[in-house]
C-alpha cells in the first residue's frame, strides 16, 4: 500500500569489514611521504548533504552520520563526531581500528597535538577545508613540531577503486512565481553589499547563493535541489557562473547568459589567479569557501578576505512571493501530516506497525499530493528507546515495531517547488504515563513561548532561545540541540545564517523562517519533540516605543492533545493552543476527505482543564 521513493533503509557498510580499506590508505601515505591524514566529511562547498563521490568519510571508515572528521596517523587512528552521533559511530566503525572521540569537546587539534610527533608530515585536501580549518590544523602541528602538507590530489581517491562519478543533476529555472525577484535585480542588491564591503569581487563558492541569485535549481545532492556551481561576482563588470555544461539545456543556459557569462568549473581558478594578478581584493565566505581559494589568491598577490557571505543574509530574508508560497506549500502539507495522524491513530494500537511503515506511509501521503519533489531530509520516525536518539535514521536492522504504551517521535519534511517544510509530531500510541505527559507539556510550553515572543528588530536566536528551555530547566532537565534553524525557499531545510540557538548571534529579521523545536529525550525510554516552522513578521504592540517582532505559525498540523497536561498550562497558553487548533482545522479541514476531517475535527477540539 505504501512505499518511499526518496528514501532507504538499508544498513551501511562498515565496521571490520571496511579495515583492509585503512592499510590500503596506510600504504598510499607511505607512498606520498605523508605520516597521517585528515578526512572531514565534507565537500569543496561545505554543503550538509555531499554528493555520494564526496562520502570519503563514509567509505573509509564506515561512520555515516551528517558531521564528523577522521584521522589516521601510521600506527593510530580516530573518528571524531558530536554527540548526536557517539553512539551511532561506536556501531558502524571498527573500534580495533578506529577509537571514537569528541569532535567538539576537546576538538580533533588536541588529539593532533597529543599525537603527532616532532618531523611528523601530516596530510590534508585544502578543497575539503576552509581557511579557518586548515590555521587550526596548522596551529596543532606547531605545537607537535610536525608539518601541515596540502595535497594537490586526495590519497582516499587513490585508493577508492569504484569511486562514484560526480553528479550530473540536470539544471531548471525556478519560476518567477515562486523567486518573486529576477536575477538582475538580486545582483544590483549583491554589488551594492560588494561595495559596502570595500572589495573588488565576491566569490559564490556556496551553490546555495548561486541557485538564489541566478534563480535555478538542480539536481546533485540528496533531498536539496541543490545545482553544485560556483559564481564569481564583480564589483563592475559581468558576474561568471561556473557549474558543468552537461547540466545545461539550451534554455537554461540561455536564461543564464542573460546575466552572466557561463564557463566549466575548471576555469574559475585561472579566473580567480587573474584577478588575483591585478592585486585585487576579493571576498571569501569563510564558512564555505576551500582554503584552496585563499591559498590561490594570496599566491598570485591578491588580496583574500574572509567574510560572512552577504547572499546568505539576503536569502534568508523571504519576500512575498516566497511567503505566499511557502503558505501554500504547509496548507497542502498540513493535509497530507492529517491524513498521516489519522491513519497513525486508526492502525497503531494494533501493534503491527512499525517505524519503517511509518515513514513509507507518510512520504506516500505527501506524494498524493501531486506535487512533492523530494523529501527534505530522511524522516526520524523513532518509537520507545530510538525516540530518544536525536537524529535516529531507521534501517532493516533498527526497525521497532510501534506498540502500545510507545511514543512514536515522527520528524519529517518535503520539498515542494513553492516551498520546503519541516514538522515534528510527538504522538500517544495508547495511554502514555504521567512522567511523559509532564515531559511534553514542559516542551509544549517552551515551544508556546517561543511562538508567542515578541523582541524588538536586532533582537538574536540566543537571547530568545532560554524561552525554549525555561520549563524543562525547572525540573533538572534539558535538551542538547538548537531550539531552530533557518529554512530556504525550495532549497536547503537548513540555512543560515539566522537560528535560534545558544550560538545564534544573527540579529532575526521579517521575512525569515526558523524553526521552533524543543524536546526532550529520556535515554532508553522514549524522546519528545515538538516543531513547527515560524515567519518572523511584525509584531503590534499597543504603545511600543520601538518596532517589534514576533512569530507566525506556518506549520499546520494537531498536537497531540492526549499528551497535554491542561492542568499544569497557563490561560494564555491554553487559549494559544486552542486558537492554533482551530486554525488548523479552518485551513486544512476543507482539503480532506470526510473520513480524515472527522478525525481532524476530534484531534483539534478546544482543550480545557480537568477537575
Amino acid at each position: 500500500m505504501f512505499e518511499a521513493q526518496f528514501q532507504t533503509f538499508e544498513d551501511a557498510e562498515g565496521g571490520v569489514a571496511l579495515t583492509a580499506r585503512l592499510a590500503a590508505f596506510r600504504e598510499e601515505l607511505l607512498r606520498r611521504q605523508l605520516t597521517g591524514f585528515v578526512i572531514p566529511r565534507a565537500d569543496s562547498q561545505q554543503n550538509e548533504y555531499v554528493p555520494p563521490s564526496d562520502e570519503r568519510l563514509a567509505w573509509l571508515t564506515g561512520f555515516t552520520g551528517s558531521a564528523g572528521l577522521a584521522i589516521a596517523l601510521t600506527t593510530e587512528a580516530a573518528v571524531f563526531v558530536d554527540g548526536r552521533y557517539t553512539l551511532q559511530a561506536a556501531k558502524q566503525v571498527d573500534t580495533t581500528a578506529w577509537a571514537v572521540e569528541s569532535l567538539i569537546e576537546p576538538p580533533p587539534e588536541s588529539w593532533l597535538a597529543s599525537h603527532l610527533k616532532r618531523g611528523d608530515r601530516l596530510g590534508f585536501d585544502p578543497w575539503l577545508h576552509t581557511s579557518a580549518a586548515a590555521d587550526r590544523l596548522t596551529r596543532a602541528c606547531e605545537k607537535a613540531g610536525a608539518e601541515l602538507v596540502a595535497v594537490d590530489s586526495n590519497p582516499v581517491d587513490a585508493v577508492w577503486a569504484d569511486r562514484p562519478a560526480p553528479p550530473l543533476g540536470p539544471v531548471k529555472i525556478h519560476p518567477a512565481q515562486f523567486a518573486g525577484e529576477v536575477e538582475s535585480d538580486k545582483l544590483t542588491r549583491i554589488r551594492a553589499e560588494i561595495a559596502r564591503l570595500k572589495i573588488d569581487a565576491l566569490v559564490l563558492s556556496d551553490s546555495h547563493a548561486v541557485a538564489w541569485t541566478f534563480n535555478i535549481r538542480g539536481a546533485d545532492v540528496a533531498h536539496t535541489p541543490l545545482p553544485l556551481s560556483y559564481a564569481l561576482v564583480p564589483e563592475d563588470g559581468r558576474p561568471t557562473i561556473f557549474i558543468d555544461h552537461r547540466k545545461l539545456s539550451n534554455s537554461v543556459r540561455d536564461h543564464l547568459e542573460k546575466n552572466a557569462t557561463v564557463e566549466e568549473p575548471d576555469a574559475l581558478m585561472p579566473q580567480l589567479a587573474e584577478l588575483a594578478r591585478g592585486k585585487a581584493v576579493i571576498g571569501l565566505d569563510a564558512a564555505t569557501a576551500a582554503d584552496a581559494l585563499t591559498r590561490l589568491v594570496a599566491a598570485e598577490g591578491g588580496k583574500p578576505v574572509r567574510l560572512t557571505d552577504p547572499v546568505a543574509l539576503l536569502k534568508a530574508v523571504k519576500n512575498p512571493s516566497e511567503i505566499a508560497g511557502t503558505k501554500a506549500a504547509h496548507k497542502r502539507d498540513g493535509a497530507a501530516l492529517a491524513r498521516f495522524l489519522a491513519w497513525i491513530d486508526s492502525e497503531a494500537l494494533s501493534g503491527s506497525l512499525t517505524e519503517i511503515d511509518a515513514v513509507e506511509a507518510l512520504e506516500t501521503f505527501r506524494r498524493d499530493t501531486g506535487a512533492l519533489k523530494d523529501v527534505s531530509f530522511p524522516t526520524i520516525s523513532g518509537t520507545g528507546p530510538n525516540g530518544a536518539i536525536v537524529h535516529y535514521r531507521v534501517t532493516r536492522k533498527s526497525n521497532r515495531r510501534i506498540a502500545p504504551g510507545d511514543l512514536l517521535l515522527i520528524d519529517s519534511g518535503a520539498q515542494y517547488e513553492d516551498g520546503t517544510t519541516d514538522v515534528t509530531r510527538t504522538i500517544a500510541i495508547g495511554e502514555p504515563t504521567a512522567e511523559m505527559r509532564d515531559r511534553f507539556t514542559r516542551v509544549l510550553r517552551g515551544h508556546i513561548a517561543i511562538s508567542r515572543a515578541a523582541f524588538p528588530d536586532g533582537t538574536t536566536g540566543a537571547q530568545i532561545d532560554v524561552l525554549a528551555r525555561q520549563f524543562l530547566w525547572q525540573a533538572g532537565i534539558d535538551f542538547e540541540h538548537g531550539t531552530g534553524h533557518g529554512v530556504g525557499s525550495y532549497l536547503s531545510v537548513h540555512e543560515g545564517p539566522a537560528r535560534i540557538s545558544k550560538l545564534g548571534t544573527t540579529p532575526l529579521k521579517r521575512g525569515m523562517i526558523l524553526s521552533n523545536e524543543p524536546g526532550y529525550y529520556k535515554a532508553d525510554a522514549f524522546g519528545i519533540r515538538i516543531e513547527n516552522l515560524e515567519l518572523v513578521v511584525e509584531k503590534i504592540i499597543e504603545g511600543a516605543e520601538k518596532p517589534m517582532n514576533g512569530f507566525e505559525a506556518l506549520t499546520l498540523a494537531p498536537i497531540d492533545r492526549r499528551l497535554i497536561n491542561a492542568n499544569r498550562i497557563s490561560k494564555q497558553e491554553l487559549a494559544w493552543i486552542n486558537a492554533y487548533h482551530a486554525r488548523v482545522r479552518e485551513e486544512i479541514g476543507p482539503l480532506l476527505d470526510e473520513a480524515t476531517r472527522m478525525w481532524l475535527y476530534a484531534a483539534t477540539e478546544p482543550l480545557v482543564p480537568q477537575d
